[in-house]
Formats: structure tokens, sequence, C-alpha cells
């Protein structure tokens, strides 16, 4: 660790003007398939002190607890380094919380969302941190979970976007998702507001004069690191980050199936919560207009390897910057798609079931020990 980290605020860590000691603050899980729930969780975990580490657990962890995750280790790492609210990650961290975590990283004391995590018996994997009184809580984001996720990609080749009502609760049913009893594990529906939208967008600081201006745009759909490494190569090219994300029809339109998977505000919500992003436009158009350019003073427009999909009248949807010579293509090295993940999951079906049953069955079965105690 650096013997000298600046706090957002611009303060040193070791600055003997300090007025008061620094609040270390521990969290950790599995944050498997990184989303914005994950995001805001650790929003709220930095908003409780002045200084965040993240223990993420590993692949063998994972498995031995609830079951394979969609995403390896390394990438659920680097996932989690690019959040804007961390600090400082701690790589193979235990599933158990134990009090000897909290003093091995000089955190004062473990914070969680306000839903259950089991271990492989169904113990709450907090309880000793808890009995020795170093446990705070918050609210968890409602409307979304990896389990979700995985739920709505294993139906995504059939009920996604269908409006049938009883076909989906059928569909739901067969995958282990569907329960009135567990409040964690389900398909919900997620609810955006503009006070959601402010908390992400926090801490974002204006152009300032003489800054690049890069663009990038596209769907940045179940955001992972195919994404993160593509962003990040992005912000290299300039001084400021914008990123355009494009509205679910558009989406669908150039992805067809039954894409997106998560719809505008959560994909809006994921990428505010990347570090290397200055600001989002949310539903930005197809086409890199005049005025978006003329808008935002972009001096460069950034597009990845992946084929580009002509706009509904047949143009080139990067006419524009090309005709003012403000167009790059870039390598990030990173091949993953939204639509491997997909077949991440698809290819595991079955696997992927039984984890999700398996986990609900756990947590409908402590929730009945709680209420009985």
């Amino acid at each position: 660790m650096a013997s000298k980290r600046e706090h957002e605020n611009g303060t040193p860590e070791n600055d003997p003007d300090k007025r008061r000691k620094q609040v270390r603050v521990w969290m950790d899980g599995c944050f498997d398939m990184v989303h914005f729930g994950h995001a805001n969780a650790l929003r709220q975990g930095k908003r409780m002190g002045d200084y965040l580490i993240v223990g993420v657990h590993s692949d063998e962890e994972i498995t031995k607890h609830k079951g394979p995750p969609v995403f390896n280790e390394r990438e659920r790492y680097k996932m989690v380094r690019a959040i804007k609210w961390v600090d400082e990650i701690v790589e193979d961290a235990p599933y158990i919380t134990a009090v000897e975590t909290l003093e091995e990283n000089n955190c004062d004391f473990c914070a969680h969302g306000d839903d259950v995590t089991l271990s492989a018996d169904g113990k709450d994997t907090y309880h000793i941190v808890k009995d020795a009184g170093k446990f705070q809580m918050f609210p968890r984001t409602q409307g979304v979970s990896t389990t979700d996720l995985v739920g709505r990609m294993l139906l995504v080749t059939k009920t996604h976007f269908q409006y049938d009502d009883q076909e989906v609760a059928k569909d739901v049913g067969t995958i282990g998702l569907a329960s009135p009893k567990s409040p964690y594990t389900g398909v919900s529906q997620f609810l955006p507001t503009s006070k959601k939208i402010v908390q992400f967008s926090e801490n974002r600081p204006d152009a300032k004069p003489g800054d690049k201006i890069v663009y990038v745009a596209g769907a940045f759909d179940l955001f992972h690191v195919g994404h993160l490494d593509f962003i990040e190569e992005s912000a290299k090219h300039g001084d400021y980050l914008i990123v355009g994300i494009h509205t679910d029809p558009v989406v669908n339109r150039y992805k067809g199936a039954n894409y997106p998977i998560m719809n505008l505000h959560e994909r809006v919500l994921s990428v505010l919560s990347n570090r290397y992003v200055s600001e989002v436009v949310i539903g930005a158009p197809y086409s890199v207009t005049p005025e978006l350019m003329d808008h935002f003073k972009v001096d460069l427009v950034i597009h990845g390897q992946t084929p580009i999909t002509p706009d509904e009248d047949g143009s080139d949807p990067y006419e524009e910057p090309k005709r003012r010579g403000k167009f790059k293509m870039i390598d990030s090295t990173n091949t993953l798609t939204t639509q491997m993940i997909v077949q991440r999951i698809i290819s595991n079906r079955l696997n992927y079931e039984a984890r999700n049953r398996k986990k609900e069955a756990k947590e409908v079965k402590y929730i009945e020990t709680q209420n009985t105690t």
C-alpha cells in the first residue's frame, strides 16, 4: 500500500493536520457480473467512511458456497477495481468474513446491504463480525441481482421481450427464479429515479478549457470487462471521456434477438459507476450528428473492432466525424462481447438453473428460521 494516498477532497492520508481519524470500511462479495446494484452498494459503503477496501472472493470459494460464477476471478477483480468508489481491493478474500480480516486491513467495520448472504451450510456469512459489533448495514438496491440477470439470459431466446404473462411465468418457474417468499432472489422490475442518476453522477468534473474531449457510443449491455478495456483504452486518447448509451429499441435493431438484456437506465448506471467515464449521454442518437459533436465540443470519436451496423437509412453512423477527420478505430485487445456472455450462460444452463434453485432454497429456509426465533 502506498504511504500517501489522496482522498476525494485531496487531503493526503497521512496529513498531520487531519482533525479526525480516517474511517476505513471493509466490504466483500463475489461481484459476479458486476452491475449497478453492486456499484450502488459500494457507493453506500464508501459514504460510511473515508477509505473503502473491497474483498473479492476467488472462483473456488464461490463455487463451494454458491455455485459456478459467470466471470472468472481475474475478470471480477478488474471490474471491481474500475468502480469509482473503490479505493483498494483484496483478492481471494475469505467467504466467511472474520474480525481478523478487518484487523489485517486496518478496517473499522464491515458494511453490507440488508439482504442475506449464506455459506454452503446455510449460515449468515457475516455472523462473526455481527457478533463482534463490527457490522453496519444499508438498504440493498431493489430490482436487480446477479441471479436475476442470469435468469434474464436463460430466457433471452424465448421470453425476454414477450408480453404474454402466462408464458413468462411458466418459463421463469422452470429455472427456479420465481418465488413469493425470498425478497433477495427472483425476477423483479428496476424502477429508475432521478435521485439515483444524480447519486451515480456525483463527483463528475466538467471539462476544462483545453481538454481533449473523446466520444464513444454503444449499447454497453451487461457491462463487462470487454467494455471496461475498451473504455479504459479510449480514455487514454483524451482528457474527458463522454459515453453515449443507445436506447432499447435502437439496440434491439442492431443487435437483434431479444437484446438488450438490461434496459437503458440500468445500462446508464453501470457505465456511470466506471472511474474512466466523465459524462454519459442518455439515449444518444445512433448516428453521431453534427449537433452532438458541436454541443459537446467533441475532438475525437472512437469505435472498437466490432462491426458497424448502418443506420436505418443505410448511412454510415460515423459519417460526420469521418468527414471532420475526427474518427479513430482502436483495438482494446479484448474480444469479449455481451453475446459471448449469454452463450456462457446458455451452454451451462443446467448448472446455472441448479445454482439459482439452490440459492433460493437456502434463502427461504434461512428466512423461515429467523421468523420462528
